[in-house]
């Protein structure tokens, strides 16, 4: 039998999901390495062979995307699979035309490869783009079904940005678990709020894994997306977010418009601050990629704590990182509360940013007035905590879902925005949920 020669394109998270639910094991295939990107200092680590399994005793290793080409040359490679997400139609097709140019086959995984099956009802928050509002999404959706009596357990979408083989199944129930594990910014974003609500959270490496422990104490899944991924495991219902702030990109994205499409409810979030005309353009994409998708139209209401703080102030707006990074968006929450409440001037702060936060803003330029909340590691978290305060800012405006005074020391007066899920209308989340839960 042919053994095929696989290297795996990630970003420390989809790409561990394929290994393990597919290729871990599989003696038609050799993976031979991982490549990765989007996350800072990601590569050069090790798949160790705990989780490798026998057939790898020293591991596999985790390559720079850029060593792409030499490696299928080293390695002789069959296939390169592509595993990460929130990646235009075009930059995804360039990268699949350099790998079949270097001779290999191109590859993408779907749900009947890397969806796996659960005994509790699951269901799905994903999105056509990061940033749309899974997060707020997520939590209303568990506060209903909470409400209604389910024990809930939201399993979120990978963030082993540390010691894989600590990370392999996580449960975070308190403050305490998130410190325990290490966790960064990104991953605190994610899981505080649910702990917030009185929510069990798991996260980690191996999501069979994780899975079978979460059904043990729950009778609901509620996956968690991560960018615009797929779930890892088969819905019961199926949401996806549509952002009328981006609209056009519902079918530009990948695998956002795979989401869009598979979907049974589709939330067209932030109408409250989108233009009409463009909430209109998403409803007819919807209507035309997927006619018998169910559309709910939600606002995400903006509050934040001691405005007069922000009136008439030199503010440095921080907003969450993934989300102007490989999200692309120019602006955020705090952005728009900071022009609402008539700051007196926004300060660009790459002027005073220091180490891997510069070199986020040469990476991505269309970002000018506004910081992105990178915190990967101790070092990043530092370096972001020292371009806050080097910046002549009156008030910080931070528009993370986490308050990052809980993890690092700021000399300026610091404002939290946050935002939540209102429907439109009538409610009928809950309905939905107990008619397709029942």
């Amino acid at each position: 039998m042919k053994v095929n020669k696989i290297i795996i394109m990630g970003a420390a998270g989809r790409d561990f999901h394929n290994f393990n639910t597919y290729f871990r094991g599989n003696p038609a295939y050799r993976v031979a390495a991982f490549t990765a990107t989007q996350i800072p200092d990601i590569e050069g680590r090790l798949y160790p062979p705990g989780l490798a399994g026998k057939d790898y005793p020293e591991g596999i290793p985790i390559y720079a995307e850029e060593e792409l080409p030499a490696l299928i040359k080293e390695h002789d490679a069959d296939q390169v699979v592509f595993a990460y997400s929130d990646i235009s139609h075009a930059e995804i097709m360039h990268k699949a035309s350099l790998v079949l140019a270097c001779g290999a086959d191109f590859r993408l995984m779907g749900p009947k490869t890397t969806m796996l099956r659960s005994k509790r009802k699951v269901v799905a928050i994903t999105a056509v783009r990061t940033g749309g509002g899974k997060s707020q999404t997520t939590r209303y959706i568990a506060e209903i079904l909470a409400g209604a009596g389910h024990k809930v357990a939201v399993i979120r979408h990978p963030m082993p940005y540390g010691d894989l083989e600590k990370q392999v199944a996580m449960r975070f129930a308190d403050y305490a678990d998130l410190d325990r594990f290490e966790c960064t910014i990104e991953e605190r974003e994610e899981f505080e709020p649910h702990i917030d609500q009185g929510i069990v959270v798991y996260a980690g490496v191996d999501y069979e894994l994780i899975l079978r422990q979460a059904e043990e104490e729950a009778d609901v899944i509620l996956w968690d997306g991560g960018n615009n991924d797929l779930p890892f495991y088969w819905p019961d219902l199926y949401f996806v977010i549509v952002d009328p702030h981006r609209a056009g990109h519902e079918t530009g994205y990948h695998p956002g418009e795979t989401n869009l499409r598979l979907a049974d409810v589709a939330i067209i979030n932030k109408v409250d601050t989108a233009d009409p005309a463009e909430v209109e353009t998403v409803q007819k994409a919807i209507a035309v990629n997927n006619p018998t998708a169910e559309i709910i139209l939600t606002n995400s209401p903006i509050t934040v704590e001691q405005p007069e703080l922000v009136q008439g102030k030199k503010v440095l707006v921080v907003e969450d990182g993934p989300t102007l990074t490989h999200g692309g968006m120019a602006y955020g929450a705090a952005t728009l509360a900071a022009q609402k409440l008539g700051a007196g001037e926004l300060i660009d702060p790459r002027p005073y940013a220091v180490g891997s936060i510069r070199n986020t803003f040469a990476q991505y330029t269309h970002l000018e007035k506004l910081l992105p909340a990178m915190g990967y590691g101790a070092t990043q978290i530092k370096e972001l905590e020292q371009t806050i305060n080097s910046s002549p800012a009156e008030t910080v405006l931070i528009g993370t879902p986490i308050d990052l005074r809980r993890i690092m020391t700021l000399e300026k007066p610091a404002v939290r925005v946050k935002y939540a899920l209102e429907e439109i209308g009538t409610p009928q989340l809950a309905a939905l949920l107990q008619e397709k839960l029942r």
